[in-house]
């Protein structure tokens, strides 16, 4: 009897660990794919105008396979066996692979690659809250009372709606983020739960599921399938988050949510609304219509619910493009951004002014321009296509370099699916695509004007090794009349001496009778402050490095004083570029709006100096 008892418990534990893996991701990385059933199969049902019933599932089909070839196997499976400390990302695949692969030309053929895909990304981040609510905000038109609505006030609410939700970022989300899955989990209960009232009238839409009906639509549509799939592709964005998200929640209860649930309630909702197509052919929105005919009394508390939905979404990509600007900044791909951390518990609820205010202006200039959900539909997919295909292509080559041949098979079928959309995406160019790709396009070229000036700048001013600055030191010590007091340098990495540090001590023969090396260095960690003292490494030289978690306020002065150092002036380096090169006037200027290495920290601003170093390039 007690096994029995004991075996119930373990199994009991099990389903509650289960139930909270499927939980936990809902409102952090489901949001941007779980509100594609409001538009998805209506602007397609729009696009084949009076389809049949094989046409409707057919599309039903399509939309199945491309969620099983790339959220399913490309991100879901193949992506997330690659992780670096448990973080997910283009990003991330790019550092693996410059660390496995020593071929150079592969290694710049990686890199340019993740430069396009995560340029993609933010054309992408741009649309998504656009479309997004400005399709949930539409469903006004089908309660009565509001049929006559303008598109116009449907604009405004949609902007105020999105200011709104832009505004409280600064204050962080930390405190309703709990709120977030309790929200989405209603969520996608409420799509399966319509969608299987009308997925119960006809079980024939159970056959969609079969590649029958998808490779039949194919063969008797030929040219059309092309404008579908432009349209297909949208079931599947936000897909990319699954893998970008890896690092706040784990792998495995992101793929148990998305497979035991998520999955599982979009699928039902789209063959539930192909059903109430075929019963309702006259529609302004498919999913809202499906709620309106079969519980009119619950319409206006589900509309709330999809606009509630809706910001979710939103407000994932917005954390998704904190995170990406994050990363970009942090590895030297993007010029620095000063970014605050929002919450003790997670690691990625980060806030920027410069990135928030910019996506604000974009999405709010977006919904002017388009106007309507429909129409932006049709602008909506060639950048997440492209996104998706260039992931696909950094798998290709990290499972060739492992020599995993399934694993590659299966990773060249998601490349060629995702190249297949790339094509059919390119026809949105003249629908307003190229809004996003102008976007991208910004976004590469700053990637690419930062890169190639900072190895331009690092050329100019190599740093030297601490051993070779080690003896030079000695020696001007030595010899050198010193200055009274205490002189503290503020370097990266205390092992690589910059050119400002040796410019003022071995050029210009300024040494103090202290002096201090200086390393401040973020952990991953919320909290923890490790100070490292090396007292007299050198003869009139000390090392200090300072760790500390991202919560953390450092007093620099301080930790300083703590040291028993007694700081007469503090010294940070600044570039002065003068170039007659175009690209590298535009790097520069980039440069020197971009946030100083002493603006991070608190520093004393009657002790600080920043040192010019001057260079022609």
């Amino acid at each position: 009897m007690f096994c029995l008892f004991y075996m119930l418990g373990v199994r009991g534990e099990k389903i509650k660990e289960f139930s909270r893996d499927i939980f936990k991701p809902l409102g952090v990385v489901f949001g941007d794919i779980g509100t594609s059933p409001i538009y998805t199969l209506t602007v397609i049902a729009l696009i084949l105008k009076n389809p049949r019933k094989e046409d409707i599932y057919g599309a039903v089909s399509l939309i199945f396979w491309t969620l099983v070839i790339l959220v399913s196997v490309q991100y879901a499976f193949l992506a997330m066996r690659f992780s670096l400390r448990g973080e997910g990302g283009e990003i991330v695949l790019r550092e693996i692979i410059l660390g496995k692969i020593k071929n150079s030309k592969i290694k710049k053929f990686a890199s340019l690659l993740t430069f396009v895909g995560i340029s993609f990304l933010v054309g992408d981040g741009v649309i998504t809250p656009a479309i997004s609510i400005l399709s949930a905000v539409e469903g006004l038109k089908i309660i009565p009372a509001f049929s006559n609505i303008s598109q116009e006030t449907i604009v405004l609410i949609s902007i105020i709606i999105v200011v709104l939700l832009f505004s409280v970022q600064k204050m962080g989300v930390d405190r309703i983020f709990p709120l977030f899955s309790p929200i989405m989990l209603v969520w996608f209960l409420s799509l399966f739960s319509f969608g299987i009232w009308w997925v119960a009238k006809n079980l024939e839409v159970l056959g969609a599921l079969s590649p029958f009906f998808a490779v039949k639509f194919i063969m008797q549509n030929k040219f059309l399938v092309f404008l579908i799939l432009a349209e297909v592709i949208l079931a599947a964005t936000g897909g990319e988050a699954l893998y970008s998200d890896m690092g706040h929640l784990g792998k495995k209860s992101i793929r148990r949510s998305w497979f035991f649930f998520v999955f599982p309630a979009l699928m039902i909702s789209y063959m539930g609304q192909a059903n109430f197509y075929l019963s309702f052919p006259n529609f302004q929105n498919l999913l809202f219509d499906m709620v309106f005919q079969t519980a009119s009394f619950l319409y206006i508390p589900f509309l709330i619910l999809a606009t509630v939905a809706t910001i979710i979404a939103s407000q994932a990509i917005i954390l998704a493009m904190f995170s990406l600007f994050f990363q970009a900044s942090n590895v030297g791909i993007f010029p620095r951004i000063k970014f605050e951390h929002k919450s003790e518990r997670q690691y990625g609820q980060i806030y920027s002014g410069f990135v928030n205010y910019a996506l604000l202006i974009c999405v709010i200039l977006v919904m002017i321009i388009f106007g309507k959900s429909e129409k932006l539909a049709y602008a909506y997919g060639l950048s997440v296509s492209i996104t998706m295909l260039t992931t696909g292509t950094l798998l290709i080559i990290l499972h060739f370099h492992e020599k995993i041949w399934h694993l590659l098979f299966l990773s060249l079928i998601t490349s060629s699916t995702s190249f297949i959309f790339v094509l059919s995406t390119l026809q949105k160019l003249k629908y307003g695509a190229y809004v996003p790709v102008i976007i991208a396009s910004i976004m590469l070229f700053l990637i690419l004007i930062y890169i190639y000036g900072q190895s331009q700048v690092y050329k100019a001013l190599k740093p030297i090794s601490f051993k070779e600055f080690e003896e030079i030191f000695s020696r001007i010590y030595a010899s050198f009349n010193k200055i009274v007091g205490t002189a503290v340098f503020l370097v990266r990495d205390v092992e690589q001496i910059p050119a400002y540090v040796v410019n003022i001590i071995v050029k210009q023969g300024i040494i103090y009778e202290r002096n201090v090396l200086l390393s401040l260095m973020k952990k991953e960690e919320p909290f923890g402050v490790n100070v490292k003292f090396v007292e007299e490494k050198l003869q009139g030289l000390d090392i200090l490095v300072v760790e500390f978690g991202y919560m953390e306020r450092i007093n620099v002065e301080k930790i300083l004083n703590e040291a028993g150092i007694k700081e007469r002036i503090i010294f940070y380096g600044i570039e002065d570029i003068i170039t007659k090169n175009p690209l590298l006037t535009i790097y520069s200027v980039v440069k020197r709006l971009s946030a100083s290495f002493d603006k991070f920290y608190d520093l004393p601003s009657g002790k600080i100096h920043g040192v010019i170093t001057r260079i022609e390039i």
